[in-house]
């Protein structure tokens, strides 16, 4: 029986579960070459293989971009559920590589060239890991070419990264990234609607995190066991501060889950995943009107 409920728990939560440049630079960019390169990672959905990649929500961010940027979206299977196709972990592994690649081609054609990366949902888990990768020295490029990260509902949002808008609570459904964003941590802004799951996910939703964490890990890499250990040891340091195994115990029951699977019906139809357009961050601007200004300035 107990292990049913934590099936059932782990079901309910799998979807869930699935403005300042740096600097300024002396140099200019190549003849031929944009001052700014901008790599966009669309959500889960928005793009696939069987389709050219379209901007979806990031079309308000990276559409009527000074002409000294360029802008390239990324190609990726961006699926969610293993009846899909690829799991959400390979899913989300692609559109690295790809995003990666892409930036690679650029570094090696454009030696002055600065590079943003923008994702929404999905993308934006992607975005962040490779920005997280490049940050702490392992990246395709230096970390001083990266002029700006911008993260629209990320599911690995910190709690310490840097919020536009009104502070999100908890962290995102697929919990913190090992290490953060290292060197470009001062350039990397993240939104993140307070009442979106994906990206606001309560610290004391143990079912939840752990069921983040199973997304995040489907695609498990030898080389990382090292960070899955650490991803995981956190979740159960936060469990044993906050009662330990009956806690647990606690969001297994019927009623638990009843109330779990009803605060998801809320959450999809609150459609707060997918407002972004018209989600006031201050100053009279929307998150995604915010995230074009704040990539603008950098070209």
């Amino acid at each position: 029986m107990q292990f049913k409920r934590v099936a059932a728990a782990l079901g309910a939560c799998a979807v869930v579960a699935s403005g300042l440049a740096f600097g300024g630079s002396a140099a200019s960019a190549d003849p031929g070459c944009p001052s700014l390169y901008v790599v966009a990672i669309p959500g889960t959905w928005e793009t696939g293989h069987d389709k050219r990649p379209t901007p979806g929500m990031l079309a308000r961010v990276t559409n009527g971009l000074p002409s000294s940027a360029e802008v390239d979206y990324v190609t990726y299977a961006a699926t969610a559920f293993p009846w899909e196709g690829d799991i959400y972990a390979d899913s989300k592994n692609e559109a690295v590589s790809n995003a990666r690649g892409l930036i690679t081609n650029m570094a090696e054609r454009c030696g002055a060239t600065k590079v943003a990366i923008v994702g929404y949902s999905q993308g934006a888990d992607a975005a962040g890991d490779l920005a997280a990768e490049i940050g702490t020295g392992l990246g395709p490029i230096r970390p001083e070419r990266i002029a700006g990260v911008g993260l629209i509902s990320d599911p690995r949002r910190a709690p310490g990264d840097v919020q536009v808008g009104p502070p999100a609570p908890g962290a995102g459904a697929g919990g913190p990234r090992v290490g953060g964003f290292g060197w470009v941590s001062d350039r990397t802004r993240t939104v993140c609607i307070p009442d979106d799951l994906y990206c606001a996910t309560a610290s004391d939703d143990f079912i939840t995190r752990f069921a983040g964490f199973l997304a995040q890990s489907s695609d498990a890499n030898p080389a990382n066991i090292w960070r899955y250990q650490m991803e995981v040891g956190a979740i159960v340091s936060d469990l044993m501060a906050n009662g330990g195994l009956p806690t647990l115990q606690a969001q297994l029951t019927e009623g638990a889950n009843e109330k779990r699977v009803k605060d998801l019906d809320t959450f999809y139809k609150s459609e707060s995943h997918i407002s972004y357009g018209s989600y006031k961050v201050g100053g009279g601007q929307t998150a995604l009107s915010w995230m074009h200004n704040w990539i603008s300035d950098m070209a």
